[in-house]
């Protein structure tokens, strides 16, 4: 169970614009008024006990929760979408692997760009919306640690927006380069370590109502490369987007306390219209996704 504070995230969200300032970012009125807005926090009786317990949701049963709504709106799709298009674009076609697939969503990409596609997930409801999605391609039940494919039998496996919710990359970073053909590529797409660490984790409702986040793990940017090297995949390419201003607007006003609290759907980004000026501090500048192109080596390398 997880226990979500909102007092202590905004203490938290303060904490990271003072340390950033600390360092020369800002000036004294602003470490001036984030001294002051903490003083208000500690007395805002809204605050006082205001914590949810949440569940921690497997990656499974979240992802069947999710997949009802899961299409739309999600603001990562734009964030990832033009980096990995850009390297798939300079990819022949082959046989391509869509590593939790979800609702076929990079499926339908790659079969548009000519690929034989085959997905596979652990969510029977994602798959479901994947073969009507892409009814060409084949989509499997199965594990990242696991995949129902043959060694060496594609020539591309994409991955996206999943391996946060895995405890360990060698193991799929290993799964990953034996279904690929020699000098066959990987493209990963994820949540990016900060924002993990930030607690930009995915929300779902179960059944009975209670709040729930899908269980997250935070990998640091050196372990995606660590767990590849290890199973003999090279970089190709790095990217770290972030999420464009316009896709969070600020709020004209800053929402009073009831209305930031409202709807636990939409913490914490609703909870950091209370501190507009030290949220943009803390988070600015911090990258959204982290994208990977990984080569495996040719045969006799």
């Amino acid at each position: 169970m997880i226990y979500e504070d909102p007092l202590a995230y905004l203490l938290g969200i303060e904490g990271v614009a003072l340390l950033r300032s600390f360092t020369g970012q800002s000036d004294r009125g602003f470490v001036e008024a984030r001294v002051a807005e903490i003083r208000r926090l500690l007395d805002d009786e809204a605050l006082a006990d205001a914590g949810v317990e949440v569940a921690r949701v497997d990656a499974v049963e979240g992802y069947r929760i999710w997949s009802r709504t899961y299409d739309g709106p999600n603001g990562l799709f734009a964030i990832d979408e033009p980096v990995v298009g850009q390297i798939l674009d300079a990819l022949p076609a082959g046989v391509a692997l869509d590593a939790a697939c979800g609702t076929g969503r990079v499926a339908a990409s790659l079969a548009g760009r000519g690929h034989q596609v085959i997905g596979v997930d652990g969510s029977p409801d994602m798959l479901a919306r994947a073969r009507d999605r892409v009814p060409q391609g084949e989509f499997l039940v199965g594990d990242l640690l696991s995949l129902p494919v043959p060694d060496d039998a594609v020539d591309l496996v994409v991955c996206s927006l999943a391996l946060t919710h895995v405890p360990s990359l060698r193991p799929v970073m290993a799964e990953f380069a034996r279904v690929l053909r020699p000098g066959g590529h990987l493209v990963v797409s994820d949540m990016h370590p900060e924002g993990v660490a930030r607690g930009f984790v995915p929300p779902v409702r179960r059944e009975d109502g209670q709040p729930g986040r899908i269980a997250t793990y935070r990998h640091p940017v050196g372990d995606y490369l660590r767990a590849a090297l290890a199973a003999g995949l090279q970089v190709r390419r790095c990217e770290e987007p972030r999420l464009p201003e316009a896709e969070h607007p600020r709020p004209v006003e800053t929402p009073s306390t009831a209305q930031a609290l409202e709807t636990w759907d939409v913490w914490p980004w609703s909870l950091t219209d209370l501190v507009p000026e030290a949220a943009r501090a803390a988070h600015g500048d911090v990258p959204a996704m982290v994208v990977w192109h990984f080569q495996l080596s040719p045969a006799g390398d």
